[in-house]
């Protein structure tokens, strides 16, 4: 019932913003998306105080760096692995202490041993006997899938053949008309292409189903009807199949493990527990171990860097870098060097940048609430003015 306008009200709101007065000594900071892949922002938190500092116009060095010179009060910088805060906090604030996200760090060095699993995927399917695909096994969409990956393969093939033969990429490209990049990817190792079935819309129901096959439900009729009741919209063929592939699982014959699962299967069965591997699986992974020792050991690390983590244990910190730099893990050792104070600070410090995280999703939040007036200023008059 006021005689005012909708602008009027937010000229209001952006007035009695007030940037916080009181010093700040302990900060976190990361990039959030205007609009993903195209434009980022910066937001900054007081993480004593629970509270939203400022936003900043984009997640350029120089903007951040001359944002932090003006607060030389701050003494803890906790922000994520990409490297711009971080030579922006090194250079503006050259006294505080920089704290690496804990979630991230554990994030990169699963991605890593995924990584590894992926380089490893010729000798995995060496090993265990399944270079050679039976199709009888496969779905329509699936034989479909596999091959295409053999005509890929053939690709591969015919590149590294006259990549032997001593000829250039340029006269590669000019042979096979494929194009640089590729030629380039293939001769350097970079295009795996690793034949992998497609996920299935029971992926949601799995477990439960797996409770029913345990408890001794083993009728696909019965469980279609009893996963139907949970939620489930898809056909009795879909189960019938799913019951089939897990009596197979079960007998662990040589014909069932003619498929290879994708490299993030077996990087998930090589990381759980071995009690909750049906037969065929055990059997898959003790071949991997078996056959591929230098997974083992990427495994066994990243593993290990996991638990120093969790028990805030950096004494043997410099032990693992050394025993990383030489495996198939060495990638991610030689990040966790170049930013190793950091890392060494994340494991032992208190702060972390996961509130930041959480600032992160309010703004979104406010921002969808907004219908596109949220320009920075009024997003940073509601994010700050309503605290």
């Amino acid at each position: 019932m006021l005689p005012v306008s909708k602008d009027t009200l937010l000229r209001v709101v952006r007035r009695r913003s007030r940037p916080p007065a009181n010093p700040l000594r302990v900060i976190g900071i990361d990039d959030w998306a205007w609009r993903r892949n195209h434009r980022y922002a910066s937001i900054i938190c007081n993480l004593e105080r629970r509270r939203v500092v400022t936003l900043l116009q984009d997640r350029e060095p120089a903007t951040a760096q001359a944002w932090l010179a003006g607060h030389p009060t701050i003494a803890i910088v906790a922000r994520d692995r990409g490297g711009g805060y971080g030579e922006a906090a090194a250079k503006a604030l050259p006294h505080a202490v920089q704290v690496a996200d804990r979630w991230h760090l554990m994030e990169n060095a699963s991605r890593a041993f995924l990584d590894a699993v992926r380089k490893s995927m010729r000798q995995i399917r060496t090993v265990i006997g399944a270079a050679t695909v039976n199709p009888k096994l496969l779905s329509a969409a699936e034989r479909l899938q596999y091959e295409g990956y053999l005509r890929r393969e053939e690709t591969n093939a015919a590149i590294l053949a006259l990549s032997k033969n001593g000829k250039p990429i340029k006269q590669i490209v000019r042979l096979t008309g494929h194009s640089r990049k590729l030629v380039r990817q293939v001769i350097r190792g970079e295009r795996n292409d690793v034949f992998r079935t497609r996920e299935s819309s029971l992926d949601l129901h799995l477990a439960w189903l797996d409770d029913q096959w345990t408890s001794g439900c083993r009728n696909g009729a019965e469980l279609w009807r009893r996963v139907k009741a949970q939620g489930f919209r898809g056909s009795l063929r879909v189960i019938s199949e799913w019951t089939t592939r897990r009596r197979r699982a079960e007998r662990a014959d040589a014909q069932s493990l003619q498929r290879i699962p994708s490299a993030r299967t077996i990087a998930r069965l090589m990381t759980i527990g071995r009690d909750l591997l049906t037969k065929a699986e055990t059997v898959t992974i003790a071949a991997i171990e078996a056959g591929v020792p230098n997974l083992v050991e990427a495994r066994d690390l990243i593993a290990e860097f996991h638990l120093m983590i969790r028990r805030k244990a950096v004494e043997g910190l410099t032990r693992w870098i050394e025993r990383a730099r030489i495996g198939l893990v060495a990638s991610f050792a030689s990040g966790v060097v170049r930013d190793e104070a950091a890392v060494r600070a994340a494991i032992i410090s208190p702060w972390s940048n996961g509130q930041t995280e959480g600032q992160i999703t309010r703004l979104k939040l406010v921002r969808r609430q907004m219908y596109g007036r949220g320009n920075i200023d009024l997003l940073q008059a509601r994010l700050i003015g309503a605290e």
